[in-house]
């Protein structure tokens, strides 16, 4: 009986969790990993959390309210972003008649009227809409929040990622004292238990006892060492991408999804590794962004190679512009022909790709 009070003092209490609360998308600031956990009243975006995580309890970000996640999609609506207000008083500030031009620059100084030092797109309903999140009924698997996070949290966890740099340095000296060949990504101190992480990249498998031995007898803590890929190195350390943004998989999504060359032909881009591929190495993940639509575009087109009667002339479909929604042709002695989208069709009896007759009366006519 001794033995079973102590087991049932050392086990975690359990919370009776209620059946229906809201539901969020958090973001661990150091993995920059999301995941979905359960409140039982409203939070808003911004707001700092202590939440479970894949590694243990950490402090997260309130990205959104989750409830719509996965919803049916409305036209004209993103569920992100607007059309910014003051962007809109600006063009009409543009395109108004002088008589009209005072009433827009009332507008205008009424928008910057009440907070003179603040920009007005941080709390422009365009730029940033905030839908009131609902109450849905929970499921008993949900991860919920642990606790909402307090200034002594935040405090503590500024200390822990000042303390990361000087853990990577000791780090870093024990993996050159056992000749390890692996590369050393970044650390990370646990808000809401004793635990460093150490992520680092390696070609082949690392024999890390001994090294994480070390560590331990240094920190006095549990140690986690975890090995990543060079995709995960760039989606936790972060960097600008070659349009100038920050890397899609640090501050867009955490989910690495695949990507390959078939995406890069499918949208008639350049076959050169140097020009798709990002910093780590591989193929740009902005490549499966518009495939799924290249696709869906491209069944209104006759594919590349086919044949098209244009007048009395046969020609061949050399390439498709879905952007311009022109196709270009090629015939006969070298004569070159472009005719828009809408200039052909699918004839379903002969299972063949057409010229409309509207367009074929005005191509021998000319």
């Amino acid at each position: 009986m001794k033995k079973e009070r102590m087991r049932a003092a050392d086990a975690p209490v359990q919370r009776n969790r209620p059946s229906t609360g809201y539901i969020y998308l958090v973001k661990n600031p150091s993995s920059n990993e999301t995941s979905i956990c359960a409140w039982d009243s409203v939070l808003y975006p911004g707001t700092s959390v202590v939440a479970p995580t894949r590694y243990g309890l950490d402090l997260g970000i309130i990205v959104s309210s989750a409830d719509r996640l996965g919803g049916a999609y409305t036209p004209g609506c993103d569920q992100c972003r607007g059309a910014c207000l003051h962007g809109e008083c600006a063009d009409k500030e543009e395109e108004a008649s002088e008589e009209q031009a005072p009433a827009v620059d009332e507008e205008i100084e009424l928008l910057y009227q009440s907070e003179p030092d603040e920009d007005p797109c941080d709390s422009c309903a365009g730029c940033n809409p905030q839908p009131e999140p609902q109450q849905v009924t929970l499921s008993g698997d949900i991860i919920w929040i642990d606790r909402l996070a307090t200034p002594s949290d935040l405090n503590r966890y500024q200390e822990l990622v000042e303390k990361e740099d000087e853990a990577m340095r000791i780090c870093r000296e024990k993996i050159a004292h056992h000749k390890l060949d692996m590369k050393l990504v970044t650390a990370h101190f646990l808000l809401g238990e004793p635990k460093i992480i150490f992520f680092f990249t390696a070609d082949v498998r690392v024999d890390f006892r001994e090294l994480a031995k070390d560590l331990v007898s240094v920190f006095r803590i549990r140690i986690e060492l975890r090995q990543i890929g060079v995709r995960d190195e760039s989606r936790v350390l972060g960097g600008l991408a070659v349009c100038g943004r920050d890397f899609c998989c640090h501050s867009v999504t955490d989910k690495l999804n695949p990507v390959s060359i078939k995406m890069a032909k499918e949208q008639n881009l350049s076959l050169n590794s140097m020009k798709i591929s990002g910093p780590c190495g591989r193929l740009l993940c902005c490549l499966s962004y518009e495939f799924d639509f290249y696709v869906e575009e491209k069944r209104h087109y006759p594919p590349e190679g086919s044949k098209l009667k244009v007048g009395f002339d046969l020609m061949k479909v050399i390439e498709v512009n879905i952007l311009s929604k022109k196709i270009s042709l090629s015939g006969s002695e070298g004569r070159m022909l472009s005719i828009p989208q809408s200039a052909v069709f699918y004839n379903e009896e002969t299972s063949r790709w057409e010229i409309t007759k509207e367009y074929a009366d005005e191509f021998l006519s000319n």
